[in-house]
């Protein structure tokens, strides 16, 4: 039977993580996972909820030398546990935070024991010269995957372990991060959503690389967790963390490499981050049912490379990806163009597509104008009332985060840039956006904001004024 080491660190002394500047050794997640493996209850399906990376990346090492599989739904909401519990009622809650508010039976990660013995090793102490790595067999279901699916319904996708380290070591080829030369990689994503669980936890056990416990969020935040490791650093992010990062005046100590990933970065800001963190930046490619797929570096060409082995065909305006790592024929949620065998365009979601009065858009483009407006922080178009852009008649909105800007103004800088069948009608100034941890925004939860301008303004639905969102 074929098998994949669960991590690549050859050395009891290496350094497979940092948890507040402290590195962590080899030995010592071997330690961890064991002491954490022989406590935890019964029950075949975990969820995996620690927020400090280290002790998730410690959850699923003891997840799979156990032969557990660990769980990973888009969200925690009731609604979406409640269906994961119809799919595995043996599931528990793996959690480090005492306020969890998750409705599964729930196992606290142990608080840390000191150091005893020569099991905890420094960077610097005497070490083994090798490290005994549990090798995990190619076709052991170490995770199961959810995506909100069509009717909200959480949809499972299960991922083998030798699928998942092929991925994960395709990435580290393509990053040039490969056979451990020392990066440090600092999320700002987190490890329970699809690109962080590859692009931090995975990729780094599998390069021979390590990665920080935290999940930084604000630049200052970032800056210290970044300043807090030794180069070469790299920074896996989103574009809305760039974003953020580019709109402050916040100095961040030196990068190496920049990663962006869950939503296509227009190359401008990829010239702009590039030039102001003096780091590459590349871009991924993927999606939660395939994981990551291609590459491209953004700023200098909009074509994506696809990873050895995977290949994209093409039947009735469908486009769907195989091969490699992938384990079944997917379809892809994205207008895709082929360019070979090896490239594509990517021209955003199949559902961003969107028909108004017969005039065609995308929400990708109508995005890009709105966010490119000088004193715009933040902002999207949305289809009140559902639909994904399917009816000719339906007005869009957009809920906008501009603090300087008027709303009379802020359409007549729109006008310049879009056909008026596309202005938004009504127009949500709000002080942010209810964007998840990775900075998606939740249909639902634009569709709460438009409910919520209506009944402030119940005379004028077409009003420009504040949500009472801009307040919170």
């Amino acid at each position: 039977m074929d098998s994949t080491a669960l991590f690549s660190h050859r050395s009891a002394a290496s350094i497979v993580a940092y948890q507040g500047g402290r590195p962590i050794t080899a030995a010592e997640l071997l330690a961890d996972a064991e002491r954490l493996a022989g406590a935890l209850p019964p029950g075949q399906h975990l969820l995996n909820a620690c927020v400090d990376r280290y002790r998730f990346a410690v959850g699923l090492t003891a997840s799979l030398i156990t032969g557990r599989v660990t769980l990973l739904p888009s969200t925690h909401t009731p609604d979406v546990i409640r269906h994961l519990l119809q799919f595995a009622p043996d599931a528990f809650c793996l959690t480090d935070d005492a306020a969890c508010a998750i409705e599964l039976p729930q196992f606290r990660y142990p608080d840390p024991e000191p150091p005893v013995g020569p099991v905890r090793l420094s960077p610097g102490a005497i070490a083994p010269a090798a490290v005994r790595v549990p090798q995990i067999p190619d076709d052991q279901l170490a995770a199961i995957v959810f995506t909100s699916g069509s009717t909200g319904t959480p949809l499972p996708y299960r991922k083998s372990w030798g699928p998942l380290a092929r991925c994960v070591q395709a990435e580290a080829a393509a990053l040039g991060i490969q056979g451990g030369h020392g990066f440090t990689l600092i999320g700002t994503v987190p490890p329970q959503h699809m690109y962080g669980f590859e692009s931090t936890v995975l990729v780094s056990l599998q390069s021979s690389n390590a990665f920080t416990a935290e999940r930084p969020f604000y630049p200052a935040d970032i800056a210290a967790a970044i300043a807090a490791v030794p180069r070469p650093r790299l920074l896996v992010t989103t574009p809305v963390h760039l974003r953020t990062l580019l709109a402050s005046d916040f100095e961040l100590p030196a990068l190496d490499l920049i990663v962006s990933a869950t939503a296509p970065l227009a190359a401008e800001m990829a010239r702009e981050a590039e030039a102001r963190f003096k780091a590459r930046l590349l871009e991924i490619y993927g999606s939660t049912e395939t994981g990551q797929i291609a590459i491209r570096r953004t700023a200098g060409s909009p074509a994506f490379r696809l990873w050895p082995g995977v290949k994209l065909r093409a039947d009735n305006g469908q486009t769907y990806a195989h091969g490699g790592h992938i384990e079944q024929m997917t379809p892809m949620c994205d207008v895709i163009e082929l360019i070979d065998e090896r490239e594509f365009f990517l021209h955003g979601r199949t559902a961003d597509l969107v028909n108004v009065a017969g005039k065609r858009s995308s929400f990708g483009y109508l995005n890009a104008q709105l966010n490119a407006i000088p004193g715009v922080l933040d902002g999207a178009f949305f289809l009140p009332g559902g639909g994904g852009g399917q009816t000719g008649i339906a007005r869009l909105a957009a809920a906008v985060v501009a603090p300087t800007l008027d709303p009379a103004s802020l359409i007549e800088s729109l006008r310049k840039r879009v056909d008026p069948v596309f202005l938004p009608r009504p127009l949500i100034m709000v002080g942010r956006l209810p964007r998840t941890a990775t900075g998606k925004l939740p249909h639902q939860a634009l569709e709460a904001l438009a409910d919520q301008h209506s009944s402030a303004h119940p005379a004028r639905p077409g009003a420009t004024k504040r949500s009472p969102h801009g307040n919170s």
